[in-house]
């Protein structure tokens, strides 16, 4: 017993999140989103420069 409050509750939040829409600041969305691809493509570059062996290059010409 005492679950029908915590369920109507529960229903009238989700029922207000389904429906209400709050004003979206598209622009503040574009610049998050662009730096986000930013971040990525320098992540991508950083990788591409690096050796494709890494550490193991190191290891193994220290082997011989």
């Amino acid at each position: 017993m005492g679950r029908g409050r915590a369920k109507a509750k529960q229903t009238k939040v989700a029922r207000e999140l389904k429906y209400f829409s709050p004003d979206t600041d598209l622009n503040a969305l574009e610049r998050e989103l662009r730096a986000k691809s930013h971040d990525r493509a320098e992540d991508a570059e950083e990788s591409r420069d690096d050796d494709d062996y890494g550490d193991y290059a190191d290891w193994a010409s220290h082997r011989r």
